[in-house]
């Protein structure tokens, strides 16, 4: 640097230089010429060395300059290499750690969704299972008073004439008209409620068990149901209920059928109904002097609607007594599934046999005579 200075500040004089080499026409000259010369281009020489010299220095100053310049160069190159690999691991790190938070916020989300729409299916359930629960309360209730009621008014000492019409007279018998049954259930009503009463003299007859049925009925009673698939049911259906409600006319015989297993099966008698002043009438099928469903020309004392249809067909006595024993049976087990018998199994069965005997009398023709 010092040489650059002084380079700098003092510059070499730029003049006339005489070389140091002769040329060929310095060897033409005389020698004493050359040696009268040697005076004057001796403190030239001296000055040119060292401007040699100092140009040296510089050359070395700057290689050494540049080398370490370019060292650091390096250097300096390096650490930016390595600083971009570690800025590229960062963003990639940054990258996965976003793309993994957004998986789980989706999977957050769709999570948090699913048990919504998981606890709202299960609370519709249980609103529907409350409703039903609601319902059949309700239903249980008002049987169960029902039964209370005739329980309580029919007494060993003090019979109620309703619940036994064999105690009737002749003369009561004919004028009790106004029977009605509603929804399939009056009927068995009165026969769940006679259970709890006092047992009147039975007849002499002999009865003995039949084993089949009876291993029937209590392997229905351990799981009962009103599927129709059991042994149990299938075979009262083949025997029983099928031909008791085979009507000649195969149609309504039918509706007939499906409305007593649904229990949608409404009797009442023909005296009783009143139509409403600025209602059109129901249609009526058949007629006080014509049976809807053996087609036959009989006094026709009830009529039955089926569900909430509105229409409404006469039927005769034969036909009453049919429809209220099939009825009757279906009514008994349904309270039989609901846990409202407490009987004894064998008791159970002989009542499910009694039910059985009315049917078949009924479909053989025979009825009581106040039908």
């Amino acid at each position: 640097q010092v040489g650059f200075e002084e380079e700098s500040q003092n510059p070499p004089a730029v003049g006339h230089w005489n070389s140091l080499m002769p040329s060929k026409g310095d060897k033409e000259e005389p020698e004493g010429g050359c040696q009268d010369a040697g005076g004057v281009h001796e403190p030239q020489s001296t000055e040119q060395l060292n401007v040699s010299r100092l140009r040296s220095s510089s050359v070395e100053i700057r290689e050494k300059g540049s080398e370490f310049l370019r060292d650091e160069l390096h250097k300096a190159q390096k650490e930016l290499k390595l600083k971009d690999k570690e800025c590229e691991r960062l963003s990639k790190v940054r990258e996965q750690l976003e793309q993994e938070l957004e998986e789980l916020t989706a999977s957050l989300f769709e999570e948090a969704h699913k048990m919504v729409r998981e606890a709202n299916t299960k609370q519709a359930a249980a609103e529907k299972q409350l409703r039903e629960a609601r319902g059949k309360i309700d239903m249980l209730q008002a049987e169960v008073t029902a039964l209370k009621t005739l329980v309580i008014t029919s007494t060993p000492s003090s019979p109620n004439r309703e619940l036994h019409p064999q105690l009737q007279s002749p003369s009561k018998a004919g004028i009790r008209k106004g029977h009605g049954r509603n929804k399939s259930t009056s009927s068995a009503m009165v026969s769940a409620a006679s259970q709890n009463v006092a047992p009147e003299p039975v007849s002499r007859e002999c009865k003995e068990v039949d084993s089949t049925l009876f291993a029937e009925f209590q392997a229905w009673k351990e799981s009962p149901t009103l599927d129709k698939s059991c042994s149990f049911l299938d075979r009262i259906y083949r025997e029983d209920v099928g031909p008791c409600l085979d009507f000649t006319k195969q149609e309504l015989s039918e509706l007939v059928r499906v409305a007593v297993e649904q229990n949608t099966l409404t009797i009442e008698p023909v005296a009783s109904q009143t139509v409403p002043v600025g209602k059109v009438a129901a249609e009526e099928c058949g007629g006080p002097k014509k049976c809807a469903l053996s087609g036959l020309p009989r006094t026709c004392k009830h009529r039955i609607m089926l569900g909430d249809s509105g229409n409404y067909y006469y039927i005769s006595p034969s036909c009453r007594a049919r429809i209220t024993a099939v009825c009757n049976f279906f009514t008994y087990i349904r309270y039989i599934q609901q846990g409202l018998v407490r009987q004894d199994v064998e008791l159970m069965y002989w009542e499910v046999m009694r039910l059985r005997r009315e049917m078949s009398l009924a479909k053989l023709g025979f009825y009581p005579s106040e039908m």
